[in-house]
């Protein structure tokens, strides 16, 4: 009967070892309800209330990417409005691929800016979850809910109205708006994915995040596709641009858009 039994649960052992992947490629759907930054009703009726686009996680147990993947339908809408007259400029995933090397605890962040190539070089943060005890079923794997709190950057909106003759007259407001605000991050991580990787600079939990939802679906990320390969080459460290660091580029950043003046409105959502 001992036998039987220690037969049974070396099965049941060996079937679980099977089951837990250790590289892979989730595609996830990223949505951004954008009245959330956007009060005025005037701008509201020019763009929808939510933007959607897919990206790619590709990882193994130690190093990740996470790309945006390029869209075969119509036009984004938010990409621009005619004549330069509306303009949208979000950071996050939308500035290039981000690699993670988790053994070296490093993260570079590929973008181009006034046609230039640069590697924004940073290191990863330990990130303070708060694991749950609430379940459920994405895409066929049993996910464990996480919580925690981030400071979110506030967007920063110029809008331009257009007079007569062609002229323009800058409307931007920034008095009094606060740089950046407390919001809750929702995770639920697959712990049979076992990599600690996420949607943007996400995770550091015990499996592979499925779905995030950062100020209360202000910004959600649900996985639509899972696949248990990935393509080894894709996990190479970027090598192609100027190393710099993410203060240098934020810095770069906002010099180009003060220097372009009245143009457009522009929203800098970076996450």
């Amino acid at each position: 009967m001992k036998r039987v039994f220690f037969v049974t649960a070396g099965l049941f052992s060996l079937a679980m070892l099977q089951a837990q992947v250790k590289e892979g490629t989730v595609i996830y759907e990223r949505k951004i309800n954008m009245y959330r930054t956007i009060q005025d009703e005037q701008m509201r009726a020019m763009i929808p209330e939510f933007r959607t686009s897919k990206h790619m996680l590709l990882f193994s147990d130690s190093v990740s990417v996470y790309k945006a993947v390029p869209e075969d339908e119509a036009p984004d809408p938010f990409a621009g409005g005619g004549g330069g007259r509306v303009m949208i400029r979000m950071g996050g995933s939308d500035g290039g691929d981000l690699y993670k090397n988790l053994a070296q605890s490093k993260s570079i962040q590929s973008s181009e800016l006034g046609g230039k190539n640069y590697l924004i070089t940073d290191t990863i943060q330990q990130q303070p979850w708060k694991i749950g005890t609430d379940t459920k079923q994405i895409l066929g794997y049993t996910c464990h809910k996480a919580t925690r709190k981030i400071m979110q950057p506030v967007g920063v909106i110029r809008r331009v109205v257009m007079g007569g003759g062609g002229g323009a007259q800058d409307t931007t407001t920034t008095k009094n708006l606060p740089q950046s605000k407390e919001v809750e991050v929702v995770a639920w991580y697959a712990e049979n994915l076992i990599s600690p990787v996420g949607p943007e600079s996400f995770g550091q939990l015990p499996g592979v995040i499925l779905q995030l939802d950062v100020d209360n679906a202000g910004t959600v990320y649900t996985a639509t596709e899972v696949k248990k390969s990935v393509d080894m080459k894709e996990l190479k460290e970027p090598k192609k641009g100027k190393v710099i660091t993410q203060p240098e580029f934020r810095k770069m950043m906002m010099d180009m858009m003060n220097s372009q003046g009245p143009g457009g409105f522009r929203i800098n959502n970076s996450n």
